[in-house]
C-alpha cells in the first residue's frame, strides 16, 4: 500500500470522494492548489491525484500534470477524468500521467485496485533509482562501458561489495584496477574512508610500519605511536596494490590481518581490531608465484574470497570509443576553455583500430593530451598520435607463429612510439621489465 497520498482537490469539491476512499487505505495528503501541491512535493509523497480539468478558472490540470511531471519524473501520478476510452487514456498518458482514473462506479473498489498499482509502481521506482545511484556511482569511479566484458565485472562487482570479505583484482596494467576497487568501496556503502598503499612503491622494511603503525621508540626516530593504513581505513576499504611486489616475511605477517582484522603494531604486544575491509590487485602471476614459492597459498586463498579478473582494452574494443567521449567530457568539464572539441570519424575508427598496449590509462591520457595540445574543434588520428602505423591492423593471414610475431612486434612498436621512445616508461607499459622488452626490441629488428 502507497503510505502517503498527495490530492490536489478541486475547486468543486469533486475529488473529496476520492480523497475519502483513498484514506481508508493511505495516509492522504489533501491540497488546495497548485502551489500547495508543488510545495509538499518535497515531503516525497508515494502517489499524486489530480483532476485533468480543473473549473472556476482554476490553472488546468494538463498543466499542473506537466509542472508535477517537470519536478518529479518517477513519481506516480494518477489523472481523474469524467469518461474513458482510448483516446482520453493517450492523451492523459502523454501528458504525463502513470494512470488515469474515471469518476464513476463504485470508488472503494477502484482506489483499492489503484493502491495495488501503486504498489508495484514504487517497487519499480524503488529499484529504479537504487540501479541508478548505482550506476552513478560506477561512473564517477571510471567504470564506464556496455560491452559483455565490463558489465561482467560490474556484475561481480555489485555481487561482493556488500559482503565483507576480501577481493582480488587481477589484470594488466593499466586496466583500471584501482577504478573497481573504489567501485566496491563505493557499493560497499562501507563509511570509513578509502585507503590505497602501493606495495611496489614501499620499501620492504617499512612496509610493515606503514600498514599497522608502530609504537613510541619501536626505531630510531619513532617519537609518539603512529597509526598504520590498516586502522586509517577502519570502517571503510584498504586498498593494496601490486600485492605481488610483497616479500614472503611480510606475506606471513599479513595473513592474519587479511583473516581476522588483527595486528600488532610495530614495537607493540597488544593486538589491534580493525573493521576494514581489504581490496588487493595485482598484474603478476600469483599462480606461477605460488608454484615458483614466490607467493604463499594461504595468502591468495584469503585474498580471494571474490577474484574479478577486468579485461584489457582490447579485449573489450566495443567500449573504446565511449570512453574516449567519457574522458574527453570529464576533461573539458575540469578545463571549461576546452569545450566544444569531438572526435573526427578517421580518429573514431583510429581508435578501434589501435590495440592500446596501456589500456584504459594509455587511452585517458591520448584522449587529455589531444584536447589539450589541439587548436581545432575536430580530433584527428595524427591528434591522437595514431599514425597509419600505430593503428594498423593485425595480418590476418600467417602460421600461429607469423600472427604471434607480428602481433609482439607492433605491441612494442605502439609501446615505444607512445612513450616517445623511452623504453623504461614502455616497458611499463607493456608490463615488462626493461631487460625483457630489449629482448623483444632485439627479437624483431627494432634495435636493442
Amino acid at each position: 500500500m502507497a503510505r502517503h497520498v498527495l490530492v490536489l482537490e478541486s475547486p468543486g469539491g469533486e475529488l473529496a470522494a476520492l480523497a475519502e476512499a483513498f484514506e481508508a487505505h493511505a495516509d492522504v495528503w489533501r491540497v488546495g492548489d497548485e502551489a500547495a501541491l508543488l510545495a509538499r512535493l518535497d515531503d516525497r509523497p508515494d502517489l499524486v491525484v489530480l483532476d485533468y480539468v480543473l473549473g472556476d478558472g482554476a490553472t488546468d490540470g494538463r498543466t499542473i500534470l506537466a509542472r508535477v511531471r517537470e519536478r518529479e519524473p518517477l513519481l506516480p501520478i494518477v489523472v481523474v477524468a469524467e469518461e474513458g476510452g482510448v483516446d482520453v487514456a493517450s492523451e492523459v498518458i502523454d501528458a504525463g500521467a502513470t494512470d488515469l482514473l474515471v469518476r464513476r462506479g463504485h470508488l472503494e473498489e477502484r482506489v483499492a485496485t489503484q493502491l495495488r498499482k501503486v504498489r508495484v509502481w514504487v517497487e519499480l521506482i524503488d529499484r529504479s533509482a537504487l540501479l541508478a545511484r548505482q550506476n552513478r556511482a560506477l561512473r564517477a569511479a571510471g567504470m564506464v562501458g556496455d560491452s559483455p566484458e565490463i558489465r561482467s565485472v560490474i556484475a561481480r562487482v555489485r555481487r561482493v561489495a556488500q559482503v565483507p570479505r576480501p577481493v582480488l583484482v587481477l589484470g594488466e596494467r593499466g586496466v583500471g584496477k584501482e577504478l573497481v576497487a573504489r567501485a566496491l568501496h563505493e557499493e560497499s556503502g562501507r563509511e570509513g574512508p578509502f585507503v590505497i598503499v602501493n606495495c611496489a612503491a614501499v620499501p620492504a622494511s617499512l612496509l610493515e610500519a606503514e600498514l599497522f603503525g608502530h609504537e613510541r621508540g619501536a626505531f630510531t626516530g619513532a617519537e609518539r605511536r603512529a597509526e598504520g593504513k590498516f586502522e586509517a581505513a577502519e570502517g571503510g576499504t584498504l586498498f593494496l596494490d601490486e600485492i605481488g611486489h610483497m616479500d614472503l616475511a611480510f606475506q606471513t605477517k599479513i595473513l592474519r590481518a587479511v583473516e581476522y582484522g588483527t595486528f600488532l603494531r610495530v614495537g607493540g604486544t597488544r593486538e589491534v581490531q580493525v573493521r576494514t575491509r581489504i581490496v588487493a590487485a595485482t598484474n603478476a602471476d600469483l599462480a606461477q608465484m605460488i608454484a615458483e614459492k614466490r607467493f604463499l597459498p594461504d595468502l591468495y586463498d584469503r585474498l580471494a574470497f571474490e577474484e574479478i579478473r577486468v579485461p584489457a582494452l582490447r579485449e573489450r574494443a566495443d567500449d573504446v570509443e565511449r570512453l574516449a567521449e567519457h574522458f574527453m567530457e570529464r576533461f573539458m568539464r575540469e578545463v571549461p576553455s576546452f569545450r566544444g572539441k569531438r572526435l573526427s570519424a578517421q580518429a573514431r575508427a583510429a581508435l578501434r583500430r589501435y590495440r592500446f598496449p596501456g589500456n584504459v590509462r594509455e587511452l585517458k591520457n591520448m584522449i587529455e593530451r589531444a584536447v589539450y595540445r589541439e587548436v581545432g574543434d575536430e580530433l584527428t588520428p595524427e591528434d591522437l598520435g595514431l599514425t597509419d602505423t600505430t593503428s594498423a591492423p593485425l595480418p590476418a593471414r600467417g602460421t600461429f607463429k607469423e600472427r604471434i610475431a607480428a602481433f609482439e612486434k607492433q605491441m612494442v612498436e605502439e609501446a615505444l612510439e607512445r612513450a616517445g621512445g623511452n623504453q623504461a616508461e614502455a616497458a611499463r607499459a607493456l608490463g615488462l621489465t626493461y631487460d625483457q622488452l630489449r629482448h623483444y626490441r632485439k627479437k624483431h629488428g627494432l634495435g636493442g
